[in-house]
């Protein structure tokens, strides 16, 4: 039996099956595999208890795809929100989850909340400036107004989508407005930090009834509600990677001298010879980007990238593998048996 993993607490794993929500727990064999299960997973239960509603999951299916940041599966878009005051709009953490969604593939889409709290335009002309020649759908909203909601819920569509943001830029409250009998925990902004604090613990899909559009569409919204982060590292690629993650960077790195160019110094970079073409903020991004990947290609240099697997692929199936220290065990067993065998003979 399929079903599709909505929320996760403790080692206990939420699903929706035939209307119902089931309580479900990991069959040991995954657990030795030391398969991560993530929100949004699609998994096959088995003993299915109709009175408890209780399930055990025995597998997780093939991922369509997955994000690390936060840990979610099987999203059909991402729509980064940010706030363009309480906290100020930071381009760079914006710029971080944009290039996190590219790397994983996944559609991303833009909303900046607390539009209301705008004394002037030249941030929002900055915005458009930016992110609009990059082809991203656009939206400003203020949850705490109603404003821009219908042109908001347009923006989600139908379709599985995560929020993306750091805390306190109004994800919860974006959600309430949406949905008002959901009433999901939010918090002021700290005056002192003029940082927002984690009211949402955990990852959680969030279905809202059908709504009206503005195409006059009755969508069912389906949101990952998640936690805020903002320690976002691009410490797991190589620094000639980095350079694939900004669209207006990547359209002149063809036209470089060197291969291996990293749009910084280098003698012949067509990136910087269209530099002015390419925004500061944007730029300044990307070797942030590229400092924080040497750190991964440092790693691989001392200590490579192989590690030790929980599980082997045998006849297209994943099987639990013996750790390495218990092979160590078995075989000096097996050897000892050897030698008491020919002894005895």
């Amino acid at each position: 039996m399929k079903a599709q993993i909505y929320k996760i607490h403790s080692d206990f794993y939420y699903v929706n099956f035939g209307h119902e929500v089931y309580e479900c727990k990991v069959r040991e064999i995954l657990k030795k595999q030391k398969e991560k299960i993530l929100v949004g997973d699609f998994v096959e239960l088995d003993e299915i208890n109709e009175n408890r509603k209780t399930a055990v999951i025995i597998k997780i299916l093939p991922r369509k795809n997955f994000l690390t940041r936060p840990s979610v599966a099987n999203v059909e878009q991402v729509v980064i929100i940010s706030s363009i005051k309480e906290p100020d709009l930071d381009f760079e953490q914006l710029n971080r989850y944009i290039c996190l969604a590219k790397y994983h593939k996944i559609k991303t889409k833009l909303c900046f909340n607390k539009n209301d709290l705008s004394e002037d335009d030249s941030v929002i002309e900055k915005i458009f400036q930016i992110y609009e020649p990059l082809g991203f759908e656009i939206v400003f909203t203020s949850a705490l107004e109603k404003l821009g909601i219908e042109d908001f819920a347009e923006l989600i569509g139908n379709k599985l989508t995560v929020f993306a943001g750091n805390s306190g830029v109004g994800k919860s409250s974006l959600i309430n407005v949406l949905s008002p009998g959901l009433n999901i925990r939010t918090k002021e902004v700290s005056e002192k930090t003029a940082r927002g604090t984690h009211t949402t613990r955990h990852c959680e899909i969030i279905e809202i009834g059908k709504r009206e559009t503005v195409n006059s569409k009755r969508n069912v919204i389906k949101i990952i509600d998640t936690p805020g982060f903002s320690n976002v590292k691009f410490d797991f690629i190589m620094p000639n990677e980095v350079d694939e993650l900004f669209d207006e960077i990547k359209k002149y790195k063809s036209n470089c001298k060197f291969k291996d160019c990293l749009h910084i110094q280098e003698e012949g970079c067509s990136v910087l010879d269209n530099i002015d073409d390419i925004d500061l903020s944007r730029y300044q991004s990307y070797l942030s980007f590229v400092e924080e990947s040497r750190e991964f290609k440092e790693k691989v240099k001392t200590q490579g990238t192989k590690k030790e697997t929980s599980h082997k692929e045998s006849s297209n199936k994943k099987v639990a593998k013996i750790s390495a220290k218990k092979r160590e065990v078995s075989r000096s067993t097996f050897k000892q048996n050897i030698y008491k065998d020919l002894n005895e003979a």
